[in-house]
């Protein structure tokens, strides 16, 4: 996006300069954030805020504010510019009070197809990776002098597996894009779903019990909401395919630590790939630390230079339309809402 330069005050009649803040990020540089404030005549900080207290006096009569993990509830919404916007680096915003933003009259907007490709590839590389015993076969090697193929469990070639998606997303379905070639069954269960437009992804919807019971893999792609948080619990997982293989790209408060380290131990679940955790870093005495048959990931799933780029710069093009009065591109508004039917997709996002 080319942005023209200017020196003049961003509100000529009131000589007022727009603000423009990153509370937090995980960003090399943030070069495309700065020329977006350049381009509007607006002077440009970047923080790395942790706390509340000190998120609050950061973005105190800030006009546009980009957050990656910050909190940004009714204190410091209240603290903004008046009409400010948030931009949510990624596409989840647990951490932002989009209730309490409507009431104040704050924008709030995410990036929710900054990394699609990415953590789909994240996805898929966890998946195939536990589904061949890859990761058992290499500790049996470094553990002892040799092991033999079926001394990992059964492998079933996946041509007879059936790979099940919780969520029906872009990232689901840029997942699914990805294991339709090897020859994977593929169900999904997503009440939202159009099914003609998830079965270009070679997807079939299912109602959950129906993908619990014939799924030899399960892949999380949700939201964390009231009805998710801790969806992935023993009572699921009582319901699964016996050594069903399941993997977390999405949010680690979809799933009950304790119980899937449990059901690893007793073998109901074959093997779990997650790259999220809740909280994280994952704690150090979690029992998921010591459970067999476990890949762990660090928060890594939305990492490639590409989507890293795509993102600081897609964020950085929606702060110019909220500096200029513009629509949004992708604006976040309170769950139930009439017009908040469009952001309800999975995350994937930077830590």
């Amino acid at each position: 996006m080319t942005i023209p330069m200017t020196s003049q005050p961003s509100d000529p009649t009131t000589g007022r300069t727009t603000r423009f803040v990153v509370t937090d990020h995980a960003f090399v540089e943030t070069a495309h954030e700065a020329a977006a404030a350049q381009g509007v005549g607006a002077a440009f900080a970047v923080h790395q805020c942790a706390e509340a207290a000190e998120t609050t006096e950061v973005v105190r009569d800030a006009d546009v504010v980009f957050v990656n993990f910050a909190p940004i509830g009714a204190e410091q919404l209240a603290a903004m510019a008046p009409g400010a916007t948030v931009i949510r680096y990624g596409v989840g915003y647990d951490n932002v009070d989009v209730e309490a933003a409507h009431r104040l009259g704050v924008q709030v907007a995410n990036v929710p197809d900054y990394g699609v490709d990415t953590v789909a590839d994240h996805a898929a590389a966890l998946l195939l990776s536990l589904l061949r015993r890859i990761p058992l076969y290499d500790r049996g090697i470094r553990g002892s002098t040799w092991v033999a193929p079926g001394d990992a469990g059964p492998v079933p070639s996946f041509a007879t597996t059936t790979v099940g998606l919780l969520g029906a997303g872009r990232i689901a379905c840029s997942l699914a894009d990805r294991l339709r070639p090897f020859g994977f069954r593929l169900l999904a269960h997503d009440p939202y779903a159009d099914a003609d437009v998830v079965a270009t992804h070679g997807l079939t919807l299912v109602d959950r019990d129906t993908l619990l019971a014939e799924s030899h893999a399960i892949s999380l792609h949700l939201p964390v909401t009231p009805e998710t948080r801790h969806l992935v619990d023993a009572d699921l997982l009582a319901r699964v395919r016996r050594g069903c293989v399941v993997v977390n790209t999405a949010r680690g408060a979809l799933v009950d630590e304790a119980a899937l380290a449990e059901a690893l131990v007793d073998g109901r679940v074959g093997g779990a790939g997650l790259d999220v955790f809740d909280p994280e870093p994952l704690a150090a005495d979690s029992p998921l630390r010591s459970a067999p048959n476990a890949l762990f990931t660090p928060h890594a799933a939305f990492y490639s230079e590409t989507s890293l780029d795509n993102l600081q710069r897609l964020a950085a093009e929606e702060a110019v339309r909220a500096a200029r009065g513009e629509p949004l591109r992708c604006p976040v508004t309170p769950v139930g809402r009439p017009d908040a039917g469009a952001q309800t997709s999975e995350t994937g996002d930077p830590k």
